[in-house]
């Protein structure tokens, strides 16, 4: 292809971009220049989303999981996203850790500490606080947040975007183009263009929402190191050194940047679990594992399902919903990078690796992790809850750090698998940004520089106007309110995938992989037996329905 016809398949798309970056910026501006007005907003506007709407969050959770189950060991499942000689693009351990950074990010090195405190001094289900089975919950909790469910929202839109991509071969990478299954040519038009807007407030909210939490937890880490004064002015230098380090990721694009930090990231992360492991009470931390697995599946469908409609405590709508509306907030951004790096896997293969390396790799951290802290306060050691509640999360994770061995060590490797985790997310949404906003691009191709730049510096525009509003019920609306539009539209794609297999591969799902391929200028179907093609057999377009094979 020649350069002039390349630069006119890469060009954005102006009906997307500016619309999304006006709403973007009308967003972000009045919470940076009027902070007190903009919390009396969100605080109003939080109460009535998740007073409202946190059934629907709830039943979307359980229901994605229960649809991946179903997709993964039935028949689709052995549907490949490619052609049957398009092999993986990455190797599957640095497939499975950029899945996992992207998905999780600096999120859960602010939470796994802190997150069992909560629960210990107010649990859910009515436990009484600070007793023994108080302190179960607090270690059983976290993985029901950052297991199972939350993976599999993730894949949600992953699947048909893929499928899109690598079976249907569009040359658009948009959730709109993966709804054409059930709206058809209505995805040209005007009800496209608000779909692939409301993924990109999507993605800038969720990612909004990370960058609100973590900025405070590196700028307390940055006062411990150096004995710096907490001020905004530190927290803006730590955001434009964040944006910078960004910045040079997705512009060296996903195999020199994105993995490069991805791969770092899974071996600082793995070295940091081990070490606290080792550190801390090692015959405490597994057994208080093992206990917590079982709990959880025990209780499995009773937690996926309560909203305390008598009670009325608060718990679901504080933390499942909030969870559960931040996985749905950032499942565009997810699906879309996910879906680019999966060519050549099965959509079994995507699912299994995607639920169950995502859930072990999260369930790792809050044992280990959350684990120890639990262990620091019920023993004792250090009264956390009081630095909590006094601190904040910042100053409880530092309180923790300080007391391993060599804290003067931990502590610096920390802060950096702080920035490497933040970064490994914010560039994956600023590519699939680019990618959303680009008129024509292939699941081989790549976003314009100059455009990926631009969705940095905007995601960073966005954490400026969160830290100025500050507090976490700010942080909690704007994902809430992002997320809810976002429903709709993981039922309709998922609708259209299901759609596009039947009309695809019919009754022909039966063999080991099946692919869709070109042959000599002839739309045929490959099927697969033990990885050796065979079967091939001709169709009379991209939605003809094969003749069963003999």
């Amino acid at each position: 292809m020649s350069t002039l016809q390349n630069n006119k398949r890469m060009a954005v798309d102006p009906s997307i971009l500016w619309p999304a970056v006006a709403a973007i910026l009308a967003a972000s501006l009045p919470l940076a220049i009027y902070p007190e007005a903009g919390k009396a907003v969100v605080s109003g506007l939080l109460s009535w989303f998740t007073g409202n709407f946190g059934w629907l969050y709830l039943l979307t959770g359980i229901g994605s999981f229960f649809f991946m189950c179903w997709l993964a060991f039935g028949p689709i499942g052995k549907i490949k996203l490619g052609a049957p000689e398009d092999k993986p693009e990455f190797k599957k351990v640095s497939w499975i850790a950029m899945l996992f950074c992207a998905g999780i990010g600096i999120s859960i090195c602010n939470w796994a500490f802190v997150e069992p405190l909560y629960f210990l001094s107010s649990p859910p289900l009515g436990v009484e606080s600070g007793t023994a089975e108080a302190a179960e919950w607090a270690a059983m909790y976290p993985m029901f947040h950052w297991g199972v469910v939350p993976w599999a929202l993730y894949l949600m839109p992953a699947l048909p975007i893929g499928y899109a991509l690598y079976v249907r071969k569009v040359h658009v990478l948009r959730l709109s183009e993966a709804c054409r299954g059930i709206l058809g040519d209505l995805v040209d038009g005007p009800v496209g263009k608000i779909i692939d807007i409301v993924v990109i407030f999507s993605i800038v909210g969720g990612v909004g929402t990370s960058l609100g939490l973590s900025v405070p937890l590196v700028s307390a880490l940055f006062q411990a190191m150096f004995g710096l004064e907490d001020s905004f002015l530190l927290q803006m230098a730590i955001l434009a050194t964040w944006t910078l380090m960004i910045g040079w990721s997705v512009y060296n694009g996903l195999n020199k940047g994105i993995q490069t930090l991805s791969n770092i990231n899974a071996i600082l992360a793995f070295v940091l679990l081990v070490f606290v492991l080792f550190a801390g009470s090692t015959v405490f931390l597994l057994n208080l594992w093992s206990n917590s697995f079982g709990l959880f599946m025990d209780n499995f469908f009773r937690i996926n399902f309560w909203t305390d409609p008598v009670g009325k405590g608060g718990f679901p709508e504080g933390w499942t919903i909030f969870y559960w509306a931040w996985w749905i907030a950032y499942a565009p951004m997810m699906g879309l990078f996910v879906a680019r790096i999966s060519r050549g896997r099965t959509i079994k293969e995507l699912i299994i690796n995607g639920v169950v390396w995502g859930s072990v790799g999260c369930w790792a951290f809050f044992a280990i992790w959350g684990g120890y802290a639990l262990d620091l306060d019920v023993s004792g050691t250090v009264d956390l809850q009081a630095v909590l509640s006094e601190g904040g999360i910042p100053a409880t994770v530092v309180a923790v750090l300080q007391t391993l061995p060599a804290s003067g060590i931990v502590i610096p490797v920390f802060t950096l698998l702080c920035f490497v985790f933040l970064a490994t997310t914010v560039d994956s949404s600023a590519y699939m940004l680019a990618a959303i906003c680009t008129k024509e691009i292939t699941g081989y191709q790549e976003p314009a520089r100059w455009n990926r730049i631009l969705w940095t510096l905007l995601l960073a525009l966005v954490g400026v106007g969160l830290l100025s509003v500050g507090g976490l019920k700010a942080v909690q609306t704007s994902t809430i309110l992002v997320a809810l539009p976002m429903i709709p539209v993981l039922f309709i794609m998922a609708a259209s995938m299901l759609r596009w297999a039947y009309e695809d591969f019919g009754a022909d799902l039966a063999p080991h992989a099946i692919a869709r391929c070109d042959l000599q200028g002839k739309n045929v179907l490959v099927h697969q037996y033990d990885g050796k093609a065979s079967t091939i057999e001709e169709t009379s377009g991209i939605a003809a329905t094969p003749q069963t094979s003999a």
